[in-house]
This record gives C-alpha cells, structure tokens and sequence, in this order.
C-alpha cells in the first residue's frame, strides 16, 4: 500500500546516525573467506559440490526451521556466490548470468532455499555496484564475500533529504536471506516536498540542477534494521524471507542510488566512475557505462535468476520421482508418458533460460532483447511448474508425504512461479507492445 507522507513542520529528529566506517575488517572477515585468486575460474567446482553437499545435508531442518543453517550459509560463501557479480577493484568475480544459472541450478538440485539465497546474494552484488565509489568501500571494506539482502518495493518506505543525507524510514516484507546478510539494500519513495532542500544530490554534476527522483536505494547495515519473522510460505522455507523496519535514521548520501539504474541500467555514479578507471565497455544500444553484468536493466536478467532456483528443484522432483516409479512398476503406459513429457518440459525450460543468459551476457541491449528474455523467463517457469505437477499428479498418495523430496520441490517450484517478476501476462504484454512497436 502507498502511503502518503506530509512535511513536517520542524525538523526531524534522527536515530543515531549509521557509523562513518563499517565494521572492522578483522570483525567482518571472521564470519567471511578470503578475496577470491585473481584469474581463477567461478564456480570453483569442489566449493560448488561442497556447497551443494552441505545444502542437502540441512535442507529438511532449512524447510522445518524456516532459514538456511550456518553450515550451509557458510558454503554457499564460500563457494563465491556473494562475490559473483562484485566489482574487481573490490576482489570480486565481476561474473556472468551463464555460469550464474548454471551454478545456482545445480546448488538448487541439493535445496531449493539454499539456491534462492545464493542467486539474490549474487545479484544484489550487482546492484551494490551501482553504488558510489565511497559506498561500494564501505559494503566491501573487508571482502568481497559480503552478503547482501534487498527490500526493493519502496512503497511503504520513504526518504527525505537534508542536505548532504538522507532520512529513511519503512517497513519491506518477504527479505529474503535478511538474518543471514551484513548489508541490506532498501529501496524508498523520495518525498518530494522536502527533497528539495539545499545540498549536493548524490551523483550530480557541480553547477547542474538535481532532478528529484521517484525513488531511491539506500544501503543499510544489517544490524541497525529491525527484522521480523514473519516468513510462513509453503515453499522456499528456508529463505528466512522476513519483515525488515527501519525508524527515521540517517544514511549519508555515497551510501545511495536512483532506483531507476536498476530498472533502466541507465548510467550511475558507481557504474561511470568504474568505467572511467578503466572497467568493461559499456553496454552496447544503451549508452550505459561500467561492466555488462552491472548495467543490465532488471527486466533483461531479474526472470532467469529467480528461475534458476526452480530449474534446479525441477531436476530433483525428476529425478525422486524417477526412483519411486521405478522401484513401483516397469516405466511404460502412463508412466513413461509422464516421465518424458516432463522431462522435455525441464529440458525445453533449461534452453529457454540458458539462451537468455546468454543474451544478457553478449548480446547488444535493445527493448525488444529485454522484452524476449523477459517473455522467456516467464515461459520457462510455466514449464517447471507444469512438469512438477504432473509428477505430483502421477505419484500416488506418497509422493505428497511431508517427508517426501517431490513435494518440497513441488511447494518451492510453485513459490518462484509466483514471484511478480515472472508473471506470464505482463511478461506477454511487453513482449506483444516490443513486437509489434
């Protein structure tokens, strides 16, 4: 619900302000790995099997106890995840959606939360990038391992400037990985009657006017936000996607973006200034600066990352239900059918993610590349869904059992499914509007 703030007639009183530098490094690296080794490969594959074994291991205690276990927390660490999409001058990969997809699917085969957290951990690096330069120290001071969460619907939250900061304040549901994060991403409405105040905007040119924006995003400490369990869904359990409050508090203006540079890619203060040190050519059809994987509108890369999660539990419901028929009859009649034509639908949902994951990684950015891949994620969902649910369908009484693989994948696989970002009809609307413009 959007809510509508007035002025007030003095001004504000603040909590306490955040701390002007982050928490020691040596603090932050104890719960953190090292930098990853210049030029070496992501994913490493004995961390990525490593992770993907610990995730299996706690993924019926993640279900019951609604968030990931420490030890699964700490491989997925480990194994780069955080760290993908981090700028190189912090230490990161400064990686790809490809090797992201393929990653995140195969951790997801072991546990489906475990594969959600480590895709969003990934990806809101990439939207920390968009950071000022004095901001992206702060986030990364210690490692590039640094877990981030995101609010990122502002319509409950608000910010208003004074001068050189900002005040910030909301409520943001469904968190994800938030008690599991050191650094959390909030997006806000901009209040507009006092946003006008005297002091320089974030990211503006000396002598230029600021234009006030729609909205923003703020990074935040983990530990200075109020989180509340609220997380009750039937899938996706152990992502501890919880409720994040924040009373009126300060954040200095370097710790802020537009929030239009994570829907459009457009050009930021974080992006143009690593472009300008040097960093990857700039997207091409956009005009955008900075590396690919920081600049990609949400619309082009958000579908395939939050399918991927779902790929990975498709396999495993697949692969469950595969055993269980067998050990019940000789695959023939009905079961052969269900048995291929789900794993068609799996397989015809991979090529569709893989093939936009691709495009965001190489090919050049135009409305209708974004409207495709957007199309597609939304497509591919539909498949998974469809072919977990005929497994279920077909899998007699048991297949349902609390205990039983099949059914978790089932309730994960229909959790992503319902994620606004793949909703099929305003994925088909952009899609028919790109098409025939």
């Amino acid at each position: 619900m959007t809510q509508t703030a007035t002025a007030p007639v003095t001004a504000p009183t603040f909590t306490t302000p955040f701390a002007a530098t982050p928490p020691s490094a040596a603090a932050a690296a104890a719960a953190r790995t090292a930098a990853p080794e210049s030029g070496t490969a992501w994913p490493r594959p004995e961390r990525l099997r490593a992770a993907g074994a610990t995730a299996a291991r706690h993924a019926a205690a993640a279900d019951r106890n609604s968030g990931l276990a420490p030890e699964t927390v700490t491989a997925v660490t480990r194994a780069g995840f955080p760290a993908h999409f981090v700028p190189r001058e912090h230490g990161g990969h400064q990686g790809d959606f490809t090797s992201l997809l393929r990653a995140v699917a195969e951790l997801a085969e072991n546990c489906s939360s475990a594969g959600w957290c480590a895709a969003l951990w990934a990806n809101h690096g990439r939207y920390a990038a968009l950071l000022p330069e004095q901001g992206r120290h702060e986030v990364w001071t210690a490692s590039p391992d640094t877990r981030i969460a995101a609010g990122l619907v502002p319509h409950a939250a608000r910010a208003v400037r004074h001068g050189s900061h900002w005040s910030l304040s909301g409520r943001w549901e469904c968190v994800s990985a938030v008690g599991d994060s050191e650094w959390v991403l909030l997006a806000a409405t901009v209040d507009a009657a006092l946003e006008g105040q005297p002091g320089p905007q974030a990211g503006t040119p000396p002598g230029q006017a600021a234009t006030p924006d729609a909205a923003r995003v703020f990074a935040v400490p983990t530990a200075s936000v109020d989180v509340t369990a609220t997380w009750d869904s039937s899938g996706l359990r152990g992502t501890g996607s919880n409720t994040v409050t924040l009373a009126p508090t300060v954040v200095r203006a370097h710790r802020s973006f537009d929030f239009a540079d994570v829907a459009s890619g457009a050009r930021t203060a974080g992006a143009g200034a690593h472009a300008a040190r040097g960093g990857a050519a700039g997207t091409p059809g956009q005009g955008t600066a900075g590396p690919r994987c920081h600049t990609a509108p949400a619309l082009l890369v958000g579908g395939l990352v939050l399918c991927a999660p779902a790929l990975g539990a498709a396999r495993t419901a697949l692969r469950s239900w595969t055993d269980w028929a067998a050990a019940k009859a000789p695959l023939t009649g009905s079961l052969s059918a269900d048995l291929s034509r789900s794993s068609a639908e799996i397989d015809a949902a991979e090529l569709l993610l893989t093939a936009a994951a691709r495009r965001a990684d190489a090919d050049p950015v135009t409305p209708p590349a974004v409207a495709r891949n957007h199309r597609d994620a939304a497509v591919a969902v539909d498949l998974l869904v469809t072919a977990v649910e005929r497994l279920v369908r077909s899998g007699g009484p048991h297949i349902c059992d609390a205990t039983s693989t099949v059914q978790r994948c089932w309730r994960d696989v229909h959790t992503i499914a319902s994620h606004a970002v793949l909703r099929f009809q305003a994925a088909a609307d952009l899609y028919a509007r790109e098409l025939l413009a």
